[in-house]
């Protein structure tokens, strides 16, 4: 990472964007699922048991049927506790104009306690990657995550979803990387918000650079959202994968700083297993890291509908931990 330790340096001293004092801990490991405080693992971490894994629907498994107007945002507390779920991971695109409406923000609380659901986390897109180089764009999408924070803390949520977006070389981008996730953490302490990131393409896919840019932020309030499926690198022209990392290492080396877990999906086989995705090895190093917490669901398949593929992943993941018992 070369010169990253530097360029936190100058953050700390320097930074336009912080907003109050960063909390190191380098012997400290954190894994925060559903839960608002940071449980510290010092040292060896202690394998967590299947009983410590919770599940939730993450609102992106619904994504077509919420943008053909289907299913309202509003209503998603009722659809996911209609199938059985617990905690409901948000999408800010299905309300992108509602991060400062009050009234708004009051109804989707009503509507979740309703139900009796937990609202864990808002998944943050279209407001700017938070790994830029060029300082005029990181300071303003810091600033556009601001208001999600703000949003996150008003619903109970305990952490927001970013990208850590940037072009340029590796080191550049890691650089920026800490700057920008390591200014909107320090904001986002004060609201008692993490700030996690998912890998999402480009370097945040590659598991050792996103895990070299955690150390180096080192603020408890700044992790990982290990996803399962999300790996590829680069893409060819025509949308494929060009270059993608390991997914069962990447998820391995996320999984110390994840305060958050996202199983991705696509298709099952006859016995109800995924047919992209080792669920029994997935689940392992989710449970080998201490990780306690939702784990939640983002099905993306084409064969089932939704609800059908939703439920699947569901049932995958309860028999996984059946036999892990």
């Amino acid at each position: 990472m070369g010169d990253i330790k530097k360029s936190r340096r100058q953050f700390l001293q320097q930074s336009t964007y912080a907003t109050g004092g960063i909390i190191l801990g380098s012997s400290l490991l954190y894994a925060c699922g559903g839960n608002k405080d940071a449980i510290p693992m010092i040292n060896k971490v202690k394998a967590s048991t299947p009983k410590d894994i919770k599940i939730s629907l993450a609102q992106w498994s619904l994504n077509k049927e919420i943008k053909g107007g289907e299913l309202d945002n509003l209503d998603f507390a009722k659809k996911a506790k209609s199938m059985g779920f617990e905690g409901i991971e948000y999408v800010n695109q299905f309300f992108p104009d509602k991060a400062k409406d009050a009234s708004y923000l009051k109804e989707m609380n009503a509507r979740a306690s309703g139900e009796g659901v937990q609202q864990l986390l808002i998944m943050i897109d279209q407001e700017g990657g938070l790994a830029q180089i060029n300082n005029n764009d990181l300071g303003q999408a810091i600033e556009n995550h601001k208001k999600w924070v703000e949003a996150a803390k008003t619903l109970g949520c305990h952490s927001i979803r970013v990208n850590a977006y940037g072009e340029g070389s590796r080191e550049d981008v890691a650089k920026a990387a800490v700057e920008g996730l390591g200014g909107l953490a320090t904001f986002a302490k004060d609201f008692g918000i993490n700030v996690i990131v998912e890998n999402h393409g480009g370097y945040s896919s590659d598991g050792k650079w996103l895990s070299g840019v955690m150390e180096e932020i080192d603020m408890p309030n700044c992790g990982t959202l290990p996803d399962f499926g999300n790996f590829c690198i680069t893409k060819n022209s025509d949308g494929s994968c060009k270059e993608e990392y390991d997914k069962y290492l990447g998820v391995k080396e996320l999984m110390p700083y994840a305060k958050a877990v996202s199983a991705k999906s696509f298709e099952f086989d006859d016995d109800g297993y995924d047919t992209e995705i080792d669920y029994d090895k997935m689940m392992k190093i989710v449970l080998d890291a201490g990780y306690k917490g939702f784990v939640g669901i983002e099905y993306e398949g084409a064969r089932m509908s939704a609800e059908e593929g939703i439920i699947a992943t569901r049932d995958l993941i309860k028999k996984v931990l059946a036999k892990m018992s």
